[in-house]
């Protein structure tokens, strides 16, 4: 049971230390928030206390879209735990009776439902999708090392083949033999439109959006590009184009011209576990607001990796959609942009207008 005078004077003290251990809810305005919200102090008497959010949205509350309190699940008591517990499946990633369920929810001390909903609150996916990324990561490095794709897939820990090719669409961008080779085979079209914000090049394989850039001449993006994706098959897309292609160019337009703020491209980009948690965090981010590198650190789980969070924005190869300006310094400077900070300070101002 909560000691409601102890949580009273924390939510006026905006103790940050209590954030996760519990939550307040206030009647009038109808959100719940962490202790440290900086939101105006509610009066006492509209104010209500909750162990857990789920606790706070079953009285009809909404999180706070300030102090996002569903985050702060990431400080909570669990939150070691939970990073000893990847530490754990990291160091036992070939090992498939040390990674069950059941034996995960043994080291952790919690009960398997209990550690399914903690693992996904704090980490950002569930124990398995973590699982997976681990072998994936582990099974992209013996590829770049140049052993062959069949050893690499049993020393990642994956019993068979086809383990392996019903996730590399999505997480490896290729096939096992592409990646290896660096791209080569792969079919790329581009092209180059005009926008607000200069000139942009869209560039998409069969499974989408590889790559898309912001630059000064067309031949500095097709540089770009080809830097990128050195052994690839790139062309220009021909007129007229794809029907999905043109789909995609005039998403992008109207996001540009904030006719349509929700940006929902598929894309088909390479990325480590951890890139793949920031960058999955930033297209959660809602559109018109920014979030600190510190924050997503927090977020995360991972509070002293702001730096890690920043390359990580920093090697996003597809503007916008993945949308790495709404990411600024803690003391609200914009921070760095790898297409330029003008670019980056109108897509904020734009975004706010609308």
């Amino acid at each position: 049971m909560l000691n409601q005078e102890n949580c009273w004077e924390a939510v006026l003290a905006k103790d940050t230390a209590q954030d996760g251990r519990f939550y307040f809810g206030v009647l009038t305005t109808g959100v719940y928030c962490r202790p440290s919200c900086p939101a105006r102090k509610p009066l006492r008497k509209n104010v209500r206390f909750y162990e857990t959010p789920e606790a706070a949205e079953r009285d009809g509350l909404r999180p706070c879209r300030r102090c996002r309190p569903a985050d702060a699940r990431a400080s909570a008591p669990n939150g070691a735990r939970i990073q000893q517990l990847c530490d754990y499946i990291r160091g036992h990633i070939d090992d498939g009776h040390a990674l069950t369920l059941e034996n995960l929810s043994r080291q952790a001390g919690l009960s398997p439902s209990h550690l399914q909903r903690t693992f996904k609150s704090i980490a950002g996916v569930s124990p398995k999708e973590f699982v997976v990324a681990c072998r994936l990561e582990k099974f992209k490095n013996q590829l770049r090392e140049g052993g062959s794709v069949t050893n690499a897939i049993y020393d990642a820990g994956f019993g068979s083949s086809s383990r392996v090719y019903e996730r590399v669409d999505s997480r490896l961008g290729m096939t096992p033999s592409e990646y290896r080779a660096g791209g080569e085979k792969i079919s790329i079209s581009y092209v180059c439109v005009e926008t607000p914000l200069g000139l942009m090049a869209i560039a998409a394989t069969d499974r989408g959006l590889c790559s898309l850039q912001f630059g000064d001449s067309r031949e500095q993006l097709l540089a770009n590009l080809r830097g990128e994706f050195p052994a690839a098959a790139i062309e220009q897309a021909k007129h007229p184009h794809s029907e999905q292609l043109d789909l995609w160019i005039d998403a992008l337009s109207r996001h540009l011209q904030g006719e349509q703020p929700r940006l929902d491209v598929p894309v088909d980009v390479r990325a480590t576990a951890f890139q793949s948690r920031v960058w999955n965090y930033l297209q959660s981010i809602p559109y018109g607001e920014t979030r600190s590198y510190s924050e997503i650190a927090r977020s995360l789980g991972k509070p002293g990796a702001a730096r890690a969070v920043g390359s990580a924005c920093a090697l996003n190869r597809v503007a916008i959609v993945i949308p790495c300006h709404r990411v600024i310094r803690g003391d609200g400077n914009l921070g760095g942009y790898r297409w330029g900070l003008e670019r980056k300070r109108r897509l904020l101002d734009a975004e706010k207008r609308a």
